[in-house]
């Protein structure tokens, strides 16, 4: 559902995900003049981020780069630098290991997410730089701005839109763009 944005939405660059009226789990992002449904955290919102406390961070964030699924969805037209997602590439969850929020490769012992998933939830993952410029232990990793699943459910504490409202909003992102979750 797509619906115009009010003119205290969003400044011009700026992603606004703002909770959705009576639904924590829910959000609303504004952008460009446009509002798109999304899903937050199953927590909803927290201004203090905890490793695997299900909420989404509230915070300002830039975009640094992102993942695709070359084998499902075809290449987005946009100015955010994209690689192509391939089976060795996980994301460490492991707040005791030294590449705690980073990209990591198969084979990896200590905690992981996969990449390239089975649900389709990544095949388009853009990185959000939350705790990966400046890392501490235990606050927060693999916070993506990726798809959605059916039915809106809620994330781990990622944001998630459509394919389509993905695909609009690519259109316009490029590195160091700024998302912010209030």
């Amino acid at each position: 559902m797509r619906k115009k944005a009010s003119t205290t939405g969003s400044r011009k660059g700026t992603i606004v995900v703002r909770t959705a009226p009576r639904d924590r789990k829910r959000a609303l992002v504004l952008f460009d003049g446009r509002v798109e449904q999304a899903a937050i955290g199953r927590s909803g919102v927290t201004a203090i981020k905890r490793e695997g406390d299900g909420a989404t961070p509230r915070a300002v964030m830039r975009l640094i780069g992102g993942y695709v699924r070359r084998d499902r969805v075809p290449f987005p037209s946009t100015r955010l630098p994209m690689r192509a997602v391939r089976g060795d590439m996980l994301w460490c969850d492991a707040p005791q290991h030294p590449c705690y929020n980073r990209p990591v490769r198969a084979p990896f012992r200590a905690g992981h997410e996969r990449m390239m998933r089975d649900d389709g939830l990544y095949d388009i993952c853009l990185v959000m730089d939350w705790n990966i410029s400046s890392r501490r232990r235990n606050a927060g990793s693999a916070i993506f701005f990726h798809l959605i699943r059916p039915g809106y459910e809620p994330t781990e504490g990622c944001v998630a839109v459509s394919l389509s409202a993905m695909r609009r909003l690519l259109r316009q992102m490029r590195r160091g763009m700024i998302v912010k979750v209030v």
